[in-house]
């Protein structure tokens, strides 16, 4: 009894895991309450709710691919312009087919994350600094393809743009998944190699194999990021999914994913995460504040979280 006194006493208050999680949420809830404060209850009414979530949809799915990169211990900053080449692919199949679009995309996707897993696992380069080279690879390329004019979609994919359907697909993505990384023994891997890629080698974890794979995957589901992109905007210019990495980024945090990876991570972490910053943003434009400001203050809350959750030791979120 003593000890686990003593124990508990000697954790900080903030490394406490009761208040990791339960932090991400009261923020969240904070955000809400003090944003239907000050726009008088406007940003909650029906239309702009519904208007929140489609804005949300994009995010979302391709959230996913990178929480599992970061679960894993690495990082993903091309997912912008990844989404940019796959929504051109998307953009031009449509012409022929909806379905063969979709596959245009996952496949564009999947793709571009096999260059990151390859030169990241088999040429020894970090995460980080692989996909910023192949964000401003893909970027370029997405300009070149958008040079003489934008890229458009079949005239009536509009059609698809509509709550059932966007919310069901989205749904359907975020079930299966939350069943596989639940369910089956990837979600155990992942977290694993997170903690340390030695140990996981140790405990028989084929750890190249699956770190290609995750990135294989994470390409593949933003591509189908891509499709819902294409559906919404119905064209395509060079600014495509410009600054996706940093939002996504910014909401995986927001909603209490560790940078590093490991135990810790949530599956939660993605929509608390996507939706605190959906409202938070749409909560700024609502009240009319420049772009300037609202970047400047999205960029303070961020840092604030990383301050709060940083380990001081390896300079890494420990949530």
């Amino acid at each position: 009894m003593s000890t686990t006194k003593k124990s508990t006493e000697q954790v900080p208050f903030l490394e406490r895991p009761i208040v990791r999680t339960i932090l991400p949420i009261a923020g969240f809830v904070i955000i809400c309450v003090l944003f239907a404060f000050l726009t008088d209850g406007r940003l909650f009414q029906p239309k702009n709710i519904s208007l929140l979530l489609s804005q949300s949809y994009m995010l979302l799915i391709s959230a996913i691919g990178v929480f599992m990169v970061m679960t894993m211990g690495g990082l993903d900053f091309s997912q912008g312009s990844m989404l940019g080449v796959a929504s051109i692919v998307v953009c031009y199949l449509s012409h022929y087919n909806m379905v063969l679009a979709a596959l245009g995309g996952v496949v564009t996707g999947g793709l571009i994350g096999l260059i990151n897993g390859y030169f990241n696992v088999k040429r020894k380069i970090t995460s980080f600094i692989v996909t910023i080279c192949t964000m401003y690879l893909f970027r370029g390329v997405c300009a070149y393809a958008t040079t003489n004019s934008p890229v458009y979609a079949v005239s009536d994919i509009s059609k698809y743009n509509t709550l059932p359907f966007m919310l069901t697909f989205t749904v359907i993505i975020f079930v299966v998944a939350y069943l596989v990384f639940t369910y089956t023994g990837l979600g155990a891997r992942l977290k694993a190699i997170g903690a340390g890629e030695t140990a996981a080698r140790f405990a028989g974890i084929r750890v190249e194999t699956t770190k290609i794979l995750v990135f294989v995957a994470a390409g593949c589901i933003t591509g189908l990021a891509a499709f819902v992109n294409a559906i919404k905007v119905g064209s395509v210019t060079s600014t495509a999914g410009n600054q996706l990495e940093t939002q996504i980024m910014i909401a995986l945090v927001l909603g209490g994913m560790p940078v590093n990876g490991g135990a810790k991570v949530r599956f939660y972490n993605i929509i608390l995460g996507v939706m605190t910053y959906k409202v938070l943003s749409s909560g700024l434009v609502m009240l009319m504040m420049p772009t300037q400001l609202q970047q400047l203050i999205l960029g303070i809350i961020f840092l604030i979280e990383v301050a709060i959750f940083s380990d001081r030791k390896t300079g890494m979120i420990v949530k």
